[in-house]
């Protein structure tokens, strides 16, 4: 695990080296065993070394043995041993006992098509001087990051974080105002989007080739998931299941240093403990993070999967001083984020690399075996729409939706504005509005005329539409959690998740989101992930005698924290400090009294705001951090 960063100025530029061992330290935490470099004529590699496997002969860049190809690459190949095979086999010879080597080889053999033989999460570049190519590639699921940016001049960037291409002082610090508005939506900037006009993310599954005297980027997707071949054979035979998992589990515990898991007490993460405890001559080092408010702790579930499994486990409580943690998120995230749940998965990740340096994660189990209660939500308000065409059902339940009072506090039967905006929409329309942090109602509180104009009618739900269209014909669960695989996932979970434990230098595995144990549950008839009302059915019927029943049926919780009574307690300076923010308002987009009037209701208890006004001061942090302007 590592990072990777990267320069190609067109030929007779000269060559910053200095700029790129600047921008390859600023991402120093992702690999604090060492530093390398590869400077060429007109390209130049950089790489900082997390070392897990073959700890000796594994440094990066790496060359093949003409010194004609190299590559800088960040992630793990946890087939490599069965392609090393399948390489020496044809011919190849290997120095060292890497997977890096075994990629470069592997390129050598096969091209730019390797990625398809690849198992595993990476971001790397391959720098081919024959052919005078610099070609990306970023894994099937955007497990690992890579930005990059086209200048006018034609010099081309790249890196792990956003944080290193903005060494360069000719990457403008500009506002992207799209971008802005989908944050403001979804808490985090979808792929291929950055929140820096001109610099994009690579998006999962894609390759991408920028060839020497060539303005121009070549970006292709590899994979997709296939959603209309069913077997309904592989729902029958649930011992399958747990033998994939298992694979893809026992994969994911090679490593020459110490290894643990997350242990939330959930299903998922359970579920992965247990299959590591099966393979695993010792007990599993395990964490996991609690709450001193106990509507929020589930260290109690957590300690019951502990002791079940007989695992070394280890707790730390999270406390309304992590609300304080929004300057670090800020460098933490660079771009604006706001999940809760990273300041508990930034706490967790610190614990876990006290003892360990890989742990494996059940991120994942959600998406793959509709696990949201999202999910049963609009499978519910599908049914209605499928009774009305949107022409009839648009004039009926807008209007309705305008008049229905917003009760936070009622009972859940009584809320029913969201239901009704919701399937006054679209389909994929509304599976945007279920997602969203900030309601139009709400968000467009905060937009100025200024934000109007500049947004020229643009709406999140766009993209939404997008992959819906790209799916159209297939049921409305699959349409979904296809959405989410493209958005939610690599947006929000796994950003999440790469960016709080790099920042502690910990590796995080997740076993849940292998490839092909992604292929096999996409396979799954979508009517085994909800029965009679219980999402991941499938999946927990298939875990049913490996789990206790008290795992496998307990009520589902988010890992989060109790930010609503926080911005009402300890965190109320800081709500107080938006509407004089320079940061927010210097740009001219958001309104004072939009903020005003948001943080009074939220205060007063009038209404429950507190992921938008998280959302603002995530903003606030990240703009400020970033130095962006309009």
């Amino acid at each position: 695990m590592c990072g990777i960063t990267g320069i190609m100025v067109p030929a007779g530029t000269e060559l910053d080296q200095g700029l790129l061992r600047a921008m390859t330290n600023e991402i120093g935490h992702r690999g604090p065993d060492g530093d390398g470099f590869y400077f060429g004529q007109t390209v130049a590699l950089g790489h900082r070394r997390l070392s897990i496997i073959d700890i000796e002969g594994g440094s990066q860049p790496m060359y093949c043995a003409d010194r004609q190809v190299v590559l800088s690459f960040n992630g793990e190949i946890y087939n490599f041993r069965h392609l090393r095979r399948e390489l020496e086999a044809l011919g190849r010879q290997f120095r060292t006992q890497s997977d890096t080597e075994v990629l470069l080889e592997a390129y050598l053999e096969w091209g730019q098509a390797c990625v398809t033989r690849l198992r595993g999460m990476f971001a790397f570049a391959i720098w081919d001087n024959r052919s005078q190519e610099l070609f990306l590639a970023r894994d099937r699921l955007g497990i690992k990051p890579l930005y990059y940016c086209l200048l006018p001049d034609g010099t081309f960037l790249f890196a792990s974080e956003l944080k290193a291409i903005l060494k360069h002082k000719r990457v403008m610090r500009k506002l992207r105002v799209d971008a802005l508005e989908d944050f403001l939506t979804l808490g985090y900037v979808p792929d291929p989007k950055s929140i820096v006009a001109g610099v994009s993310k690579l998006s999962p599954a894609c390759i991408l080739v920028k060839r020497q005297g060539s303005p121009d980027l070549s970006e292709t997707n590899y994979w997709e998931p296939d959603l209309e071949q069913r077997d309904a054979n592989a729902y029958a035979d649930q011992t399958e299941l747990v033998e994939r998992l298992e694979d893809a589990v026992h994969m994911r515990m090679i490593a020459d240093v110490p290894l643990g898991a997350f242990l939330s007490g959930g299903v998922d993460s359970s579920a992965v403990v247990a299959l590591m405890s099966k393979n695993s001559n010792a007990p599993v080092e395990t964490c996991a993070i609690g709450s001193e408010d106990p509507e929020f702790d589930e260290s109690g579930y957590a300690q019951l999967a502990a002791d079940h499994f007989g695992t070394r486990h280890r707790l730390r409580l999270a406390s309304a001083n992590d609300g304080f943690l929004l300057d670090r998120m800020a460098t933490v995230f660079d771009e604006p984020f706001s999940d809760l749940s990273a300041l508990p998965t930034y706490r967790v990740c610190g614990l876990a690399r006290e003892k360990v340096k890989v742990c494996l994660s059940g991120d994942g189990g959600d998406e793959l075996f509709a696990g949201y209660r999202r999910h049963r939500f609009h499978m519910l308000e599908e049914h209605l729409r499928g009774v009305l065409p949107l022409g009839i059902r648009r004039p009926i339940f807008k209007p309705l939706a305008a008049l229905y009072p917003k009760l936070d506090r009622a009972p859940q039967f009584l809320r029913a504005k969201s239901t009704f905006e919701a399937l006054g929409r679209s389909s994929a329309e509304a599976y945007c509005h279920t997602v969203s942090k900030t309601p139009d109602r709400d968000r467009y509180r905060l937009h100025t005329s200024k934000m109007k104009k500049a947004l020229s009618g643009y709406h999140p739900h766009e993209r939404f539409k997008e992959l819906g269209d790209k799916v159209k014909g297939v049921d409305a669960l699959s349409m979904v959690q296809y959405i989410d695989l493209k958005t939610y996932l690599p947006g929000d979970i796994l950003t999440k998740v790469d960016r709080t434990s790099m920042a502690h230098s910990l590796e995080v595995r997740v076993p849940i989101l292998d490839h092909k144990f992604v292929e096999y549950a996409m396979r799954l008839p979508h009517e085994t992930r909800i029965v009679e009302g219980q999402g991941k059915a499938v999946f927990k019927n298939a875990l049913r005698g490996i789990l206790p029943d008290d795992i496998l049926y307990r009520p589902k919780r988010g890992f989060d924290v109790p930010i609503g009574n926080w911005l009402r307690n300890e965190l109320v300076p800081e709500l107080n400090k938006l509407e004089k923010s320079e940061a927010l308002l210097d740009t001219g987009l958001i309104s004072r009294s939009g903020i005003r009037s948001l943080v009074d209701e939220h205060i007063r208890e009038a209404r429950d705001h507190h992921t938008t006004l998280w959302s603002l001061l995530c903003l606030e942090r990240s703009l400020g951090n970033l130095g962006l302007s309009l």
